[in-house]
């Protein structure tokens, strides 16, 4: 009898092993995949249309994305921009098995450069959040600063233990900080999940971005995949088969999540993204408001109908790019001009579901102009 309990105690905790590694590979390669798409969208649409000189469409993601004369801002938005793809890109090679077994001199190297990104996208998140400013409220403003804090703690203790040699506990901060270093990549996932659950925006202003959504978000973004990193650890260290078993399950839960929550994002962002940094055509938002800023808002609206007839193909004239013009000059409340903006778009496409403009303010965003908060700032895509 008492052969028989053991072989099916040995069975369990085997069964138990085996569950939770196969649920944390499922959950990692999700994670990376979601991350590697996330990435590439970034490095294509600013990469591109940096080269191209069309620094307006930054402030289609970006608060204040590019100021002319603002060369410190202007810079700390570049740097938040880079860091962002390196981080991406760098940590998810990190926490590759393979990589760290057989190229462990590149791996070391990369880790420093993962860590020097991760703190520099963090510092530049700040700058812009306190300095430049941000959409918002203040309680989202001390979450991202929260998460910076964090940062800095996870990438000076898995430093302080891999010079120390002690590469269980590195391992263990280097996960705390990918996690953490990859909260806004974590805040897309839920927000376009919800986003596509409710069929629209839910527990905020899509105008303002304030509400009880965002202001927890700020904080849960990174709180909650350190706490479920916590019970992971802990049920790999137990020799409780049940423990192990309920976290595989739960692992694997949130992985479908995920997977979920990336196939949201890259069909109302990712994608557009990319291609709208493939888009060659010049950018009609940046030549409107140049005409606005320097004559006024009628010969703007007197230019777009005049081009609209006569360089209809050298133009970009696709809605997303006057909306994004109207909700810029609304930032910066010029109402009227982008009520008249807004009105452009409404004769242009009377089908969409953009806003409409009969008051200063749009009443709702079809698939939100702004995109939710990075771990410290609010940034790309």
């Amino acid at each position: 009898m008492s052969a028989i309990i053991l072989s099916n105690r040995l069975s369990l905790d085997s069964v138990a092993a085996i569950a939770l590694k196969a649920a944390a590979r499922f959950w990692f390669v999700v994670t990376v995949i979601g991350q590697f798409v996330f990435a590439f969208a970034v490095a294509s649409f600013y990469g591109l249309t940096a080269l191209r000189g069309d620094y307006h469409g930054w402030g289609k993601f970006i608060t204040h994305g590019h100021v002319v004369g603002d060369t410190a801002g202007n810079f700390a938005v570049a740097m938040h921009i880079a860091s962002a793809v390196v981080v991406l890109f760098a940590g998810a090679l990190q926490l590759i098995p393979q990589v760290r077994a057989r190229f462990p001199v590149f791996h070391r190297w990369n880790g420093r450069i993962y860590m020097l990104a991760a703190v520099a996208l963090s510092v530049a998140g700040l700058y812009m959040t306190w300095i430049r400013g941000s959409i918002g409220d203040l309680s989202q403003n001390l979450g991202s600063t929260f998460g910076a804090v964090v940062i800095w703690l996870c990438a000076g203790m898995a430093l302080r233990y891999a010079i120390a040699r002690d590469f269980r506990t590195h391992r263990r901060w280097a996960l705390r900080l990918f996690l953490v270093a990859s909260a806004a990549y974590f805040y897309r996932l839920v927000f376009f999940l919800t986003m596509m659950v409710f069929k629209g925006p839910v527990g905020f202003d899509p105008v303002t971005f304030t509400g009880p959504f965002p202001t927890i978000m700020a904080f849960a973004q990174f709180l909650v995949p350190l706490a479920i990193l916590e019970v992971y650890l802990r049920a790999q260290d137990s020799g409780n088969a049940i423990k192990r078993i309920a976290t595989a399950c739960l692992l694997f839960m949130l992985a479908l999540a995920m997977a979920a929550g990336i196939f949201a994002v890259t069909m109302a962002v990712w994608v557009p993204d990319v291609k709208a940094g493939f888009d060659t055509r010049t950018s009609l938002a940046e030549t409107l408001s140049t005409t606005i800023a320097t004559r006024s808002i009628e010969q703007a609206a007197e230019q777009y109908r005049h081009l609209k007839v006569v360089e209809a193909t050298t133009y970009n004239f696709d809605e997303g790019d006057l909306n994004n013009l109207g909700y810029q000059l609304i930032r910066r409340k010029k109402f009227k001009e982008a009520i008249r903006i807004m009105q452009l778009n409404v004769d242009a496409y009377p089908r969409s579901s953009t806003p409409t403009t009969d008051s200063a303010k749009p009443t709702r965003t079809p698939a939100i102009t702004r995109r939710p908060s990075s771990t410290t700032g609010k940034p790309c895509s």
